[in-house]
C-alpha cells in the first residue's frame, strides 16, 4: 500500500544532490563559462581544428548540466505533489517516481564510465564465426540487435561496410555508433556470442550452436593520435556487390585499404562516393591501428579489445538458448533473463551494467 509518508521516503533528493557531487556539476559550469568566454575572442576560429572541439566540447557540457537541472526540478516538482496527500493523483506521482528512478540509475552507470574514449563514438564490427549459414544468420540477428539498441539510446548509426551472406544473413558489417557515451556502453558488448537454437536451415530441423565474434573501437580518427604515412598504405578501388542499384554496381566506389606494415585490411562499399567510402575506411584503419598500439605500450593486453579469442566453441561471453530453454547469460557477471526477445530486440542495457558494476566494485 502506497503512503505519502512511504512515497516521500522514496523520493531521491538527496541521491540527485550526490550526483551533483560525483559530477562536480560546479566544475562543469566554471568551465562552460570559461569557454563560452573563449569563442568570443576574435580569433577563435583561426584555427579551426581547435574551435570545433572547443564548440563540441561546450554542447556536451550544456547537455550535461541542462539533463541534471531538468531532473532536479522533476525531483522537486514531485515532491511537492506528494506532499499534497491527493489519492486521485497517486497513479502518477508513482509513474513519475519510477521513471525519474530509472533516469538516476542511468546516471549512475554513466559514473563508471571514465575512461578516455568512453564518451566519444564507437565502432562496432560484427564477424560470423564457426556455424556456417547458421552463424551467418545470426551475425545479422545481432546487427538487428545493435540497431535497435541504438535507437532506444538515441545514438546515431551508420553502416561502414557490410558483406551480405552466401544463403543468408551477412558474414560482417561494420557500423558507427554515434552518441555521448556510445564507446563506453558498448565495450563490454566485444568477444564471442553463442546462441543455441533449432537450424532454420538444416532440413532435419536438428539443433545447432553458432558463434560471432564482436568487435567495439574507439573513434579515435578526430584526435589525430594515429599518423599513418601514405606510403604505408596500398589502396584498391572496385565495384561495390550486393544491394545497393545501379550505380553502386557499374561504379568503382567500393575502397579496400592495406596496411603494409601490419597486414591489416579494410574495406568499404556502403557510400555511393568513392571519397566517402575511402574516409570510412581511413577511419576504421586508425581505429584498429591505434588498438595495436595500445597493446603494444601495455604489459598486458589492451582493455580497449581484451584479449583476442576466436569466435567458437568454450570462448563466449554471452550465450544465447532459444532452444531447448529460453535464456540469455553473460558467462562473466552470471547475469541472466529467460525474456530472450526482449534481449534479441535491443534492450541489453541490463547485461552492460552488470558488467560494468562488476568490473568497478
Amino acid at each position: 500500500m502506497w503512503t505519502k509518508s512511504l512515497i516521500t521516503s522514496k523520493l531521491p533528493r538527496s541521491r540527485s544532490h550526490l550526483y551533483w557531487s560525483i559530477f562536480d556539476l560546479g566544475q562543469k559550469k566554471s568551465r562552460l563559462a570559461q569557454l563560452t568566454k573563449e569563442i568570443e575572442s576574435p580569433s577563435f576560429w583561426d584555427n579551426p581544428d581547435h574551435a570545433q572541439k572547443v564548440m563540441k566540447e561546450i554542447a556536451s557540457l550544456q547537455s550535461i548540466i541542462k539533463d541534471w537541472e531538468t531532473l532536479t526540478a522533476k525531483i522537486y516538482d514531485l515532491s511537492e505533489l506528494a506532499e499534497l496527500d491527493d489519492d486521485s493523483i497517486l497513479g502518477e506521482i508513482i509513474t513519475q517516481l519510477s521513471e525519474i528512478n530509472r533516469e538516476l540509475a542511468d546516471k549512475e552507470l554513466a559514473v563508471l564510465l571514465a575512461g578516455k574514449y568512453d564518451h566519444g563514438n564507437a565502432i562496432l564490427a560484427i564477424h560470423a564465426g564457426a556455424g556456417g549459414t547458421d552463424s551467418q544468420d545470426w551475425a545479422a540477428m545481432l546487427e538487428r540487435m545493435y540497431l535497435r539498441w541504438a535507437e532506444r539510446r538515441g545514438f546515431g548509426a551508420e553502416i561502414i561496410d557490410r558483406t551480405e551472406g552466401e544463403e543468408a544473413g551477412i558474414k560482417s558489417v561494420t557500423i558507427l555508433i554515434s552518441g555521448d557515451l556510445a564507446y563506453g556502453y558498448l565495450r563490454p558488448e566485444k568477444g564471442v556470442h553463442r546462441l543455441v537454437r533449432l537450424s532454420p536451415f538444416d532440413a532435419a530441423h536438428r539443433r545447432h550452436t553458432s558463434f560471432t565474434m564482436v568487435e567495439v573501437l574507439p573513434d579515435i580518427n578526430d584526435d589525430m593520435e594515429i599518423n599513418i604515412p601514405q606510403e604505408d598504405l596500398k589502396i584498391e578501388v572496385y565495384k561495390s556487390s550486393g544491394a545497393g542499384g545501379q550505380n553502386v554496381q557499374k561504379n568503382m566506389t567500393a575502397v579496400r585499404i592495406v596496411h603494409i606494415p601490419t597486414g591489416l585490411v579494410v574495406t568499404c562499399q556502403n557510400e555511393r562516393s568513392q571519397t566517402q567510402n575511402r574516409e570510412n575506411a581511413m577511419k576504421v584503419l586508425t581505429s584498429r591501428l591505434f588498438e595495436i598500439k595500445e597493446e603494444q605500450q601495455a604489459e598486458t593486453l589492451s582493455e580497449l579489445r581484451g584479449e583476442y579469442k576466436k569466435a567458437e566453441w568454450g570462448n563466449q561471453i554471452r550465450s544465447y538458448v532459444l532452444h531447448p530453454y529460453q535464456m540469455v547469460k553473460d558467462h562473466r557477471t552470471d547475469h541472466e533473463t529467460g525474456n530472450t526477445q526482449s534481449v534479441l530486440d535491443g534492450n541489453i542495457d541490463e547485461f552492460i551494467a552488470a558488467f560494468l558494476q562488476k568490473k568497478n566494485n
